[in-house]
This record gives C-alpha cells, structure tokens and sequence, in this order.
C-alpha cells in the first residue's frame, strides 16, 4: 500500500509542495492566459511590493497620452512642454486560506489515497477557481458578496479581503445595455427582453466604441492588435445562431480541414477580436424585470486588471486529536483591481480597458 508519510516533510520540501500547488492553480487559471508583467497584458501581474506611506502595496501606474498638439516651427518650445499625466494604482493585497482536515491515523492506513497528494489537488483546484471567479467579478464591477451567477455568496469570506472594497461599478461610458436594435436604448438590464442576444451587429459597434473610447488593444499572435471579448456558454451559442456572424466567422477562416469551425474552436478570432467562452462570465436568470436570462460580456485591451501574485503561498501541516488527524491549509497573498483613470475622451474616470455589455442569452 502506497501511503505518504504525512509527518516526513521537511522545511525545504514543504516550500517545493506549496510551490508547486500554486504552480497547478496557476496552470488551472483561466485568467493566467492573459497575464503578464508589461503593460500591454491584458492583465497585468505584479510579483513586487513597492514601499509607501502606509507599507507595502501592490502599484501598477497607467501613463495617459498627450493632449497637446505640440509647436510650429520655430515659435518658443521651452515654457511650453506638456506634463505626463500617470495615474497610480494602488492594489490592495490580503490572504485568502482554506484547508482540509483527514479522519484520522486509520482512515488513512485502510485507504491506498493519499491524503497529502488529494489535499494539494483539491485545493490548487480551489485557489484557481477563486481567482478566476473574483477576477470577473472585479472586471464586471460587480461585489464579492454574489456568485457569478448573481445568487448570494452566503457564508463566504471574500467580501472580508481588503481588496473587496476596492471593487467598482463599470463606469459610464464603459457600460451599456444591447438591444436587438443597438444600443442606447436601454440604460439598465431591467429593461431587457429575450430578444436582445449577441449578434454581429452587436460585436462591430463594439469594437468601434473601444477604438473611439482608445482602450488598447493587446497585440495577439502574429503581432497582430486585438481585443479579447468573454461570453458563457450559452452566449457564445447564440451568438453562433446569428446568421450574420456565422458569415463573418467562416469567411475568416482558412479553406482546410484545419478549419476551427469543424473542430469546435475554443477562441473564435474575427475582425481582431478574440471571442472566449468561460463558465465564470457574469451571469443572470432575473435580468429583464426577473424574467430574462442574461450575461455581461466583456470586451478587455491592454491593463484592463492588475493582479498583484506576491510569493509563492504558504502550505502548512499539523496534527489534531492528540496527533490522530491530519491537518493541511494552504494560503495565498494577492489581490486584484480594476485600474480607473481620467478619460481625455470623457474628461471622467472611466475604467482603463474594459467595457461591460448586459444582453440576453
């Protein structure tokens, strides 16, 4: 019988566990695919602290274009030179745990389980899953007190993290409302109606907002600009029942067997955008009045989150019950924020890179 010796563990081979579950959580985070440590990330991570008034926090600086137009000629420069205008993000940071708890010395000896092996799984799954979860609500501008299916969060401690407050609504010229029409005609998700799914209609105009809007796109593969959009399931499904979309998509694509439409593509890429189906896609059953099933999409360019992944986490063993029951908790410093900043376009904080779209699924 192949059982872990639950007390083995030295101080260096607990560092290269807890290491290595948060190496699985980062491998199991959806959101991981579009991190990175520059400024053109669509999210951005930030690995170091930087010293401040009130201690360490995690600072992602956002650098605004220049409003001026410059001088002509050879009138006076000096005297006339434009300040750069940056924007300080500060990232909260705090320490999200969980842990497990075995039954006992004998549970264990009568099972070939191993329940160091299962713990680091179950709970790099958790810590994955969290993290995706609260990476769109903060994208959605939505509290940690619901699910991302809009149901109360009961029980949880999410809404205690210190970055939980930090959480804001999308702003108003980040925020709108699709209707089978266009939009502009509903302000708020109350008004609406089951007819108001994703089109290509919806996309084009969408994208056409995001440019008007300057939020940056991501340059993608083949160095391409791009912008990546995020749907559930079910709207990424009537999304395809759109005849014109259907046109668009397939006239993108290669003529070969190759061809993502006969493979089941997890990323549609059409007219630089990159369209991503996730489960964790802010999501209701009671929009409409209550009677509509809706999500918010969300279109996302450059620094559009900043995700503050400070060390590895902290893995810790011990016994209870007289040393009888293993115990073994796992935690993990971060935090996340949705950086804002004053639009040269609006002339009001506006969020920096992504744009929020209710519609009916």
């Amino acid at each position: 019988m192949a059982l872990t010796n639950f007390a083995a563990l030295t101080s260096e081979q607990k560092t290269v566990w807890v290491k290595d579950t948060w190496n699985v959580a980062r491998n199991q985070m959806f959101v991981n695919r579009f991190a990175g440590a520059g400024s053109d990330s669509m999210v951005q991570r930030i690995t170091e602290l930087k010293k401040t008034e009130k201690g360490a926090r995690a600072v992602i600086t956002l650098v605004a274009d220049l409003e001026g137009d410059g001088v002509a000629g050879d009138r006076t420069l000096e005297g006339n030179e434009e300040a750069l205008k940056s924007y300080d993000q500060v990232i909260e940071i705090d320490m999200l745990r969980h842990a497990n708890r075995g039954e006992g010395r004998m549970a264990e000896q009568k099972s070939v389980v191993s329940f160091r092996e299962n713990s680091k799984d179950v709970l790099a799954y958790w810590l994955a899953d969290r993290c995706d979860q609260m990476a769109f609500l903060t994208l959605s501008g939505v509290a940690y007190s619901l699910k991302n299916d809009a149901t109360a969060r009961t029980g949880s401690d999410l809404p205690y993290l210190s970055f939980a407050d930090d959480v804001t609504a999308a702003s108003a010229n980040r925020y709108y409302v699709w209707d089978a029409t266009g939009f502009g005609v509903n302000t708020a998700n109350t008004g609406l109606a089951a007819a108001d799914i994703p089109t290509w209609n919806m996309l084009v105009e969408l994208k056409a907002i995001a440019q008007d809007s300057y939020i940056k796109p991501i340059r993608g593969e083949m160095g391409m600009e791009q912008y990546n959009v995020f749907m559930t399931p079910r709207g990424i499904a009537a999304l395809k029942r759109d005849t014109a979309f259907v046109a668009a998509w397939r006239d993108a694509m290669p003529r070969a067997a190759t061809n993502p439409m006969f493979k089941g593509a997890d990323v549609i890429y059409v007219d630089g955008l990159a369209i991503h189906t996730y489960r964790h896609v802010y999501r209701s059953s009671a929009w409409g009045g209550g009677a509509v099933r809706g999500q918010r999409v969300l279109l996302c360019g450059a620094q559009a989150l900043g995700f503050a992944d400070i060390g590895e986490g902290e893995w810790v063993e011990k016994y209870f019950d007289y040393e009888n029951q293993p115990g073994i908790a796992l935690g993990k410093i971060m935090g996340f924020k949705k950086p804002v900043f004053r639009s040269a376009v609006t002339g009001t904080n506006e969020d920096f890179g992504v744009i929020c779209v209710d519609t009916a699924v």
